[in-house]
């Protein structure tokens, strides 16, 4: 997330408008629920190939 930091506040604000124009206000909720389904399955995906990678060390 390095990005956002480099980002002012009037960055963010015209990246906001620009995506209510493009979506609109209806797809907007849409799109955050799937983007929070992806970030929790990333995540899930992420700790069950960290439980592997532990596994394998201690098989080893």
């Amino acid at each position: 997330m390095v990005l956002i930091g480099m980002l002012g506040p009037w960055q963010i604000v015209i990246i906001l408008v620009l995506v209510v124009l493009l979506f609109g206000g209806r797809k907007i909720p849409e799109l955050m629920k799937g983007l929070g389904k992806g970030i929790s399955e990333f995540k899930k995906g992420a700790k069950e190939g960290e439980e592997e990678n532990d596994q394998k060390k201690i098989d080893k």
